[in-house]
């Protein structure tokens, strides 16, 4: 004997076509019904594809500019603009432990100003004379150095023209990659030297080689952005120290001058000529013996000893003298017609060069310090392997470094793209209450359009439950039957609304139809993004809701009495 189950799957079975086909006065409704669902299935499909793309893409685009996670001064609020840090620290072997992250590089960042080329524009003034004026333009930027372990997969994904710049080697010091918003602005061209300026204790103008053009068609960020080498914005920076040993010009008392030349630190200064750190940046001296002058020069607040005190790291540098002639001869030294010490240079860079008495000749070598400034960084860059796993990587990064003095003395924190780069993805959050409401006026006016075509389907075949009921089938194995048919009808236009969805989908992802204005919304095109298990979890919904919401409909059949409805009829 078969179960009640296969008695209502048969009657459902059975009638199924003819609710399809229907009456003049159910035929509508269901068609109307079944498009209805359809449509449901499209539009939210879409919407669920458009907003995970969106979401994902511009994610994606930001994070290639903005670190995950940035750690930096606990002073500053601005990663792009903040004091620098050691390059050396006992975190990062911790933090490399951490599976979840990905990547941690140090990183630093320089304002600065690009000129662009000169551009002649000819025009006809009102007395239709010819004319032309040169014209150029100066546009703001930032500066990120990385270093020769940096992950450039990003910029490399979206470049357009050139390559990449390969900073493990010593030549590409120079070498720069700029966006081609800005390249255009400024009529940069592969290749070309143009000009940068930057703001130190005075501007400096430096000359950069474009080697590569990347083009996100995140413009705002485009423009703000440009690579180049660590250890070139290190320098600019103005981090450390950096010193070295020079000739005075001048002789004092027939003796001659070696003094310090430092930058870079606080600008108050201390230098230790070998016995220990003092005030006392020159000092005379009578060349008789061939000698190495050292320098030790570094920075103080209080203490020139430095004791308990956030010191810059010292720099080093030499001066080479060596004498040929008469070594306890006057120190006559030629002069010029300015009254200095007559130079002969051996070097083109002027770091050798000798000057003449008139029974020995002195030679000097500068060799300057390498500056300490590589020793700082304006922070590091954290790059997680998940997005979803970002507030986990965050809070043991903040337990491990926030507020805790390192070995140094500084005071660091953490801060997330979610923080740096808030206001795109509170936006970007804001359209997850777009999709909700878009589900839910769809799935609502499914469920309305499928309940009228349920009720319309048990009025015209009441005759029909009048019967079922007078052979003693009851209530609820008739409602499953009504049920089982509405089933039918939403799996009906759940295929019809897959198969148009995903073909809209398909080719959007193929041939990029449809196009956005990059300005307003950082991307392109329209990307989509559809994982198999939303979209299986999006059709069962529909299924489900649907069907949960006609149970309540179908409540009418119980009020069916089997003598009106076969005289009804």
């Amino acid at each position: 004997m078969k179960s009640n189950l296969s008695f209502e799957y048969f009657i459902s079975k059975k009638t199924a076509k003819s609710i399809i086909q229907g009456k003049k006065v159910s035929k509508p409704i269901v068609r109307i019904s079944i498009i209805s669902i359809g449509l449901a299935v499209i539009v939210n499909l879409i919407t669920i594809a458009v907003v995970n793309g969106f979401q994902k893409e511009v994610r994606k685009k930001i994070s290639g500019f903005s670190p995950h996670i940035f750690i930096m001064n606990a002073s500053d609020n601005n990663i792009y603009e903040g004091s620098a840090i050691n390059a050396n620290q006992n975190f990062i072997k911790t933090l490399s432990s951490n599976k979840n992250i990905n990547s941690i590089n140090g990183v630093a960042y320089k304002a600065v100003l690009f000129q662009s080329k000169k551009n002649k524009i000819h025009y006809k003034l009102s007395n239709g004379k010819d004319t032309s004026e040169i014209s150029q333009q100066v546009s703001g930027a930032i500066m990120k150095g990385v270093d020769k372990n940096y992950n450039l997969n990003f910029y490399q994904e979206n470049l357009v023209e050139g390559e990449l710049p390969d900073y493990k080697n010593i030549s590409s010091n120079k070498h720069i990659l700029i966006s081609k918003k800005l390249a255009d602005k400024l009529l940069y061209k592969l290749r070309d030297t143009i000009s940068v300026f930057f703001v130190k204790n005075i501007p400096v103008k430096r000359n950069f080689i474009v080697v590569g053009i990347y083009d996100t068609g995140l413009e705002e960020f485009d423009e703000k952005f440009v690579i180049s080498k660590l250890s070139t914005v290190q320098e600019l920076n103005d981090w450390g120290i950096k010193s070295f040993i020079e000739l005075s010009d001048t002789i004092l008392n027939g003796q001659i001058i070696v003094e310090a030349n430092v930058q870079g630190g606080n600008g108050n200064y201390r230098y230790n000529w070998g016995k220990g750190y003092q005030r006392k940046s020159r000092f005379t001296h009578f060349p008789t013996k061939d000698t190495i002058f050292q320098l030790i020069a570094s920075d103080y607040w209080n203490n020139i000893e430095g004791i308990n005190e956030k010191n810059t790291i010292a720099d080093t540098a030499y001066l080479k003298m060596t004498i040929t002639g008469n070594r306890n001869s006057p120190c006559d030294f030629k002069l010029n017609k300015l009254g200095q010490i007559e130079r002969k240079y051996l070097k083109n860079d002027g770091s050798k060069f000798s000057i003449q008495a008139s029974e020995k000749k002195v030679i000097f070598e500068t060799i300057k310090g390498k500056g300490s400034y590589q020793k700082y960084i304006g922070g590091f860059e954290i790059k997680v392997n998940e997005w979803e796993k970002l507030n986990t990587v965050l809070d043991k990064t903040s337990k491990i470094i926030d507020f805790i003095p390192t070995k140094y003395g500084e005071v660091l924190k953490t801060t997330s793209i979610l923080d740096n780069e808030n206001d795109i993805f509170v936006w970007l959050d804001f359209l997850d209450i777009n999709v909700v409401i878009i589900l839910t006026l769809m799935i609502l006016i499914g469920i309305i359009n499928m309940g009228s075509a349920l009720l319309v389907l048990i009025l015209i075949r009441s005759n029909f439950i009048g019967i079922l009921k007078a052979l003693g089938a009851k209530n609820w194995s008739i409602r499953k039957i009504f049920l089982m048919q509405a089933t039918f009808l939403i799996s009906r236009g759940l295929l019809w609304g897959n198969i148009i969805g995903l073909s809209l989908y398909f080719v959007q992802q193929k041939f990029k139809l449809f196009k956005l204005n990059p300005e307003v919304y950082y991307l392109n095109s329209v990307p989509l993004d559809l994982s198999f298990v939303e979209w299986i979890i999006l059709n069962i919904s529909i299924l489900l809701i649907c069907l949960i919401s006609l149970i309540v409909p179908s409540i009418v059949i119980t009020r069916i009495k089997p003598i009106k409805s076969i005289k009804f009829n």
